[in-house]
């Protein structure tokens, strides 16, 4: 870890010196010494450590300073860095002053000036007060840093898609003690949320790629042509890459938001094999990232695929912020997300109490409160589960009259054995309404409307494939879903160049070299051990593909 820090400040050059000097000599081996010669370059220095994240064990600040006495400097550092010692460097016609800054600004000591013998007047001060900082019971810090509001979609978009990639990160609201710190010294007029890095470096409300290029994911291709570009990172596609890569085809994987996909925002899948006790979501998308990453596939991460064209030989994707690259095949595993609720005055609230998915990172702040959830499938009673665990009340809400027809029966056994999970059958959301966030829904229930207080609404329905971008370049199904083998030549739709003398196989799509792998497919089995199955079955038929270019 980097050395902690003692700030002294004097606007006469030949004090601060002396007293850089004194402190180096006898400090200089556990601690960094940064001088300052005026008010505002130690406020600047201040800020600057501030946000890369330095430790300060003690600021000495001149009283008599032109542009504002050590009492006013100490006063705005303070705000920055509570915990750090306070001495006010003071003359003896300054003694009253300093005997009030104490009230003022909570001063720790004042030092006459001058203090030779330094052994006997200066150490001796100084000792005690680094001792006191260190005893003090200080809060560590994570690299990353985000404040923001509580009710905050913007806020929310930035800590989802750090949690989604798995980038360890401290949330602090800006009311907060500490976030107030960061706030302030990131100037007049910060716009929230606020991102800082371990550097020191701030991202005021960034977007998602200048997020991503930030925290050191990958969103620049290494090159301009590969074997395999595999687009979309959840369970079939890192399947791919995993496959791909260990296979010796020149991989790349394009993931527009995080690895994973809707497998990856579930709090625990316990019917994967190899898997007895159930893993979560993010574990398993992590250990599939690593597991590409190490068998050398490329992963871009915030770079959304725009379009998708066959050139002779190669298959090219571009990117909706510019360039493109190609390969010699392409598997389209870009999956499915939730589709929207369709209930007047919900839209305003997304990120700010309704969610798409299971948001885990909301899981701790829905404590000791009542949570909706829509949905009737495995996603939605996992994340009963899950929440079960932190709310006072899980309110389960299914359109139909049960839940056998879509959720497992393991599940449905765990969701009966919790006493606090109520599950309420024909029910439905038509109305939500609040103040800056959510705060009412109304249900139906079969037809009888109710209004209830609600803060939390987390949404689990249907699946709509992310197949526009593709236009009239392969052929999908009345929703969208991508059309593969023998569902191209239903109704003597055959596919455009394939040979005569041969059906596709059942993941190929009309386009010869480019697959589709996963819930994106028109009739696949949408769990993730048959996407990580049809991601593997994809990359054996690039293989046959090549094998006759």
């Amino acid at each position: 870890m980097d050395k902690p820090v003692i700030v002294t400040v004097d606007d006469d050059p030949g004090v601060s010196r002396a007293v850089a000097r004194d402190l180096r000599r006898r400090y200089g081996q556990e601690y960094r010494v940064v001088r300052a010669e005026t008010a505002r370059d130690g406020i600047d220095a201040v800020r600057e450590m501030r946000l890369r994240g330095d430790e300060v064990a003690a600021i000495l600040a001149d009283y008599r300073m032109p542009q504002m006495n050590g009492v006013q400097f100490l006063e705005a550092a303070m705000d920055m860095y509570p915990y750090a010692r306070r001495v006010l460097l003071t003359a003896y016609a300054d003694t009253d002053a300093a005997i009030q800054a104490i009230n003022v600004v909570d001063l720790d000591h004042y030092l006459l000036k001058p203090w030779d013998p330094p052994e006997e007047k200066f150490y001796p001060v100084i000792d005690g007060q680094l001792d006191a900082w260190l005893r003090t019971d200080r809060v560590e810090r994570t690299e990353l840093r985000v404040v923001g509001d509580r009710w905050s979609a913007p806020s929310y978009k930035v800590r989802d898609f750090l949690a989604r990639n798995h980038v360890p990160y401290q949330w602090m609201l800006a009311e907060d003690p500490e976030g107030a710190q960061l706030v302030k010294a990131a100037g007049e007029g910060c716009h929230l949320p606020l991102v800082v890095t371990a550097d020191g470096t701030t991202l005021e409300s960034p977007d998602q790629a200048t997020l991503a290029t930030a925290v050191g994911l990958s969103t620049t291709p290494a090159t301009d042509f590969y074997d395999l570009i595999v687009v979309g990172g959840g369970p079939a596609g890192l399947g791919a890459a995993v496959y791909g890569a260990s296979e010796g085809l020149n991989t790349v994987l394009v993931e527009a938001y995080s690895s994973g996909g809707q497998a990856g925002q579930s709090s625990r899948i316990e019917n994967y094999l190899g898997f007895p006790d159930g893993v979560s979501g993010q574990q398993l998308a992590d250990r599939a990232r690593r597991q590409a990453l190490k068998f050398g596939a490329e992963l871009l991460t915030a770079r959304k695929v725009t379009s998708l064209e066959p050139r002779g030989q190669a298959r090219v994707i571009g990117f909706k912020d510019g360039g493109e690259i190609a390969a010699h095949a392409v598997i389209l595993a870009t999956g499915v997300t939730y589709r929207r609720l369709e209930a007047p005055g919900l839209d305003e609230f997304v990120g700010r109490g309704v969610f798409y998915g299971a948001a885990l990172t909301e899981a701790p702040a829905c404590k000791d409160t009542e949570v909706f959830i829509v949905g009737a499938a495995n996603s939605a009673g996992q994340a009963a589960v899950y929440l079960s665990g932190f709310a006072s009340k899980v309110h389960l809400l299914v359109r139909s009259d049960g839940l056998e027809k879509s959720m497992s029966h393991y599940l449905i056994e765990q969701i009966a054995a919790i006493p606090n999970i109520e599950v309420h059958v024909e029910t439905q959301v038509v109305g939500g309404s609040g103040d800056g966030h959510l705060e009412r829904l109304t249900l139906s229930t079969k037809g009888e409307e109710r209004p209830v207080d609600a803060q939390w609404l987390f949404v689990f329905i249907g699946a709509q494939p992310y197949t526009e971008w593709l236009g009239e370049t392969i052929e999908r199904d009345a929703r969208g879903f991508v059309l593969t083998g023998p569902d191209l030549v239903q109704g003597g739709r055959r596919p455009r160049n394939w040979p005569l003398r041969r059906e596709p196989y059942f993941l190929e799509t009309n386009v010869p070299g480019v697959l589709a792998a996963g819930d994106v497919r028109a009739e696949s089995i949408k769990r993730v051990a048959s996407a990580v199955g049809e991601g593997a079955m994809a990359v054996a038929l690039v293989h046959r593909y090549l094998e006759k270019q």
